[in-house]
């Protein structure tokens, strides 16, 4: 190998190839860089947030509101109190749907605009295919199976655990519940997976 002209010759593979010693032109390259990164970097930030709010969301509801709900409301009264706590944390189920609707599509906008306007984001394909999977699940939860479990409760009058275990609304009931909690586990795994490949950029 050898040099000339600010080239290198290598001998054994008959390449050449640009060698930069100017510090002059190593500096333009570094600050075109630093001027994308400060281009980025608001998307970047509004990318995370979507993502933290979403899978935070998703994890508050299911470790902490849905226990304490039913918990405070059952103690409170055995009956009523069941009935309420699944209207409430119902209620809080519609709203991270909505929430994560509004999360995805600016994740996906975000990680698109930066294909754009610079290098493409790493595993772009597979992040975006996380986003749309987590997206189809939450959908699909929100609406579809959300809705039949508040028309299966509103056919009984009483909590559904106080109706006959093998009655085929208890049963259907019971099923849909354990959908939904399969779903959200999905979109909480789908959603710290993305966050890892931002802890590695």
């Amino acid at each position: 190998m050898f040099l000339n002209a600010g080239r290198r010759w290598d001998v054994s593979t008959g390449t050449k190839f640009l060698q930069c010693n100017r510090p002059w032109v190593r500096h333009g390259v570094n600050s075109r860089k630093r001027q994308y990164n400060s281009r980025m970097r608001p998307l970047r930030y509004l990318y995370i947030l979507a993502l933290v709010v979403w899978v935070g969301g998703m994890s508050i509801a299911g470790l902490v509101v849905a226990p304490v709900t039913f918990g405070v409301l059952q103690a409170w009264d055995s009956n009523t109190g069941r009935l309420l706590a699944g209207e409430v944390f119902g209620a809080v189920l519609a709203r991270l749907t909505l929430i994560g609707y509004v999360a995805g599509v600016v994740m996906f906008l975000v990680l698109t605009v930066q294909r754009l306007l610079g290098p493409r984001p790493t595993s772009y394909g597979l992040r975006v295919g996380l986003i749309t999977l987590m997206l189809a699940v939450t959908a699909y939860s929100g609406m579809v199976v959300a809705p039949r479990i508040d028309e299966l409760q509103q056919q009984v009058s009483r909590p559904m655990n106080q109706i006959a275990a093998d009655d085929p609304r208890r049963l259907e009931f019971d099923g849909l519940h354990g959908l939904s909690t399969i779903l959200m586990m999905v979109s909480i795994v789908g959603g710290l997976a993305l966050l890892g490949w931002e802890t590695r950029e």
